[in-house]
């Protein structure tokens, strides 16, 4: 059990407030950034991204730099050709690196980043046991005896704790190899690590499975997000404001990386070249109002009107010919809902490439390969937070010269999963859902009429079984169909349905057969990134 449940809110909206500022450094937008949304640095992009000491100043240097990397179309897939001046065995067909420069980001001692870990561990501890007087942090010997003789369960703590606070927590202990230079694989291990310290003596509580997978796993998930915008952020070559602000945000997505950047000098390092793996980044901001239907089978009811706001993150391009690695693609996104209820953070979702390929059939664009899912879902009606490892395809086809269709499939095996019971959720602070396995297969499909007019449509499946709490299988759809219609240059007007459905066959009960559904009206804001137009839009 860990209380970080109340930082995560904190982290993500300062996640989301950090990606947009970073576009371009005018005084103007950092303002913006402050006041409302979100910033982002969209990766710099240029053959050559040297600045040379004593030729005009730095800034002015980035400028035509990022002026300079220009990419241009082919005639028949609408994607950027490869420039002759970029060796693409180091850099991406935009220009940038690949991998982060090891001369600048060396991989330090395995015992660095793990007195790191306990690092993290003894600063949580510490706020539990003498600032919040958790009960659970009250440690010593004899719960470290305890803990090591009694061994492991399934434990009881609420949805949040479980499926947010946990993988939060992996992040950092992620983090601690990954900011100081093992890649994505060989950081896992640390997440595991920090985690068995926390639950064999970080709390005098029985250590539970759940907590070392969904820190490791979805920790891992976590962390390389973090990490990955972050390094879109920092860039060692700027100077003055410009690079406080790249630093100041950059810790405030990656904390962890931040403070190892300030210990290891990298804070106030000056570079000529730019030192990290950047790739393109498309973002979309909403708000608008969310109605809730609280009667099965409703289209428009009585239910409560909440104040929606989202962030969706599309990272990296997936039809890009290249070899893959972990996370060189990902989507995130997160939505928090105000209004009625105690639930703010509606949902969670994502995936990243984890190895995989690309092919051309035609005119079809693919990427194919396997995947790591990560979904929270957490509101008044029903929780579901799962892991997934699977399959997947991400295809763009060009129907017309204006028309223009992208899709994505995925199936994956989930290994543990959490569902809220058949009373649905409660506000009580204790567990109020089952532990499962099973798998979970999702489909999405986006079309785009020119700049006028989009329709997408996303449906999401679960097969799971409780095998921890009331046995039971569940048969778990969720359906949302959108429209939206451009208004003015990056601004659009946006309706959203959405069905939930769940099917629940418990052993000892009658069945349950249940709806509920939404609608959302927003306003959408879609920033792209002038290196990757066109390129890929879901």
């Amino acid at each position: 059990m860990t209380n970080l449940y109340f930082m995560v809110p904190a982290a993500v909206i300062s996640f989301a407030l950090v990606i947009y500022s970073i576009k371009n450094s005018k005084t103007a937008l950092l303002f913006l950034l402050i006041l409302f949304s979100s910033s982002c640095l969209f990766a710099q992009v240029t053959p050559v991204d040297t600045i040379k000491p004593g030729n005009g100043p730095v800034k002015e240097q980035l400028k035509q730099i990022k002026n300079a990397k220009k990419t241009i179309k082919d005639t028949t897939g609408n994607q950027p050709a490869k420039n002759p001046f970029i060796d693409t065995t180091i850099r991406n067909k935009y220009g940038d690196l690949l991998n982060d420069d090891p001369k600048y980001n060396p991989k330090y001692p395995f015992w660095k980043p793990l007195a790191g870990v306990l690092g993290v561990n003894l600063f949580t501890w510490s706020m539990d046991r003498f600032l919040l007087n958790e009960s659970f942090s009250h440690i010593g010997p004899a719960t470290w005896k305890y803990n090591l003789r009694k061994g492991w369960e399934w434990d009881d703590d609420r949805f949040g704790v479980n499926f947010i606070a946990h993988p939060y927590t992996g992040s950092m202990y992620f983090n601690q190899a990954r900011s100081q230079g093992y890649n994505y694989l060989q950081s896992v291990p640390f997440a595991a690590a920090g985690s068995l310290m926390w639950e064999y003596f970080g709390e005098n509580t029985r250590p539970s499975y759940n907590d070392i997978i969904n820190t490791t796993a979805n920790g891992a998930f976590l962390g390389e997000v973090f990490y990955r915008l972050s390094s879109n952020i920092y860039d060692d070559r700027t100077r003055g404001g410009e690079r406080v602000f790249r630093e100041i945000f950059g810790g405030l997505i990656d904390p962890v990386r931040g403070f190892n950047r300030l210990l290891e000098g990298k804070t106030f390092r000056r570079t000529t070249t730019d030192v990290y793996q950047k790739e393109p980044l498309n973002i979309t901001l909403a708000a608008g109002i969310h109605k809730i239907n609280v009667d099965n089978n409703t289209i428009l009811g009585n239910g409560p009107t909440n104040t929606l706001i989202s962030l969706q993150i599309d990272y990296g391009n997936p039809l890009e010919d290249r070899k893959r690695k972990p996370f060189d693609y990902f989507t995130f996104r997160t939505e928090f809902s105000f209004g009625s209820g105690r639930k703010v953070l509606d949902n969670v979702l994502g995936y990243g490439v984890l190895f995989g390929g690309n092919t051309h059939l035609g005119k079809l664009s693919m990427l194919y390969g396997a995947f790591q899912y990560y979904d929270y879902w957490d509101n008044m009606t029903f929780e579901l937070g799962t892991i997934g490892f699977g399959g997947g395809v991400v295809t763009k086809l060009p129907i017309t010269d204006d028309i223009i269709a992208f899709t994505t499939v995925h199936l994956a095996g989930v290994p543990l999963a959490g569902n809220s019971t058949r009373f649905g959720p409660d506000t009580s602070q204790v567990r109020d859902y089952t532990y499962n396995n099973g798998f979970e297969a999702k489909f999405a499909s986006t079309i785009n009429f020119g700049t006028y007019v989009t329709t997408s449509v996303e449906y999401y499946y679960y097969l799971l079984h409780a095998f921890y709490g009331p046995a039971s299988n569940n048969h778990i759809g969720i359906l949302k169909p959108k429209i939206t219609v451009h208004i003015v240059k990056n601004l659009s007007l946006g309706f959203e349905h959405f069905i939930y459905y769940d099917n629940r066959y418990i052993k000892t009960f009658p069945a349950i057969h249940s709806v509920r559904t939404e609608q959302k009206i927003f306003l959408s804001l879609y920033l792209e990134d002038p290196q990757r137009k066109g390129d890929y839009e879901q």
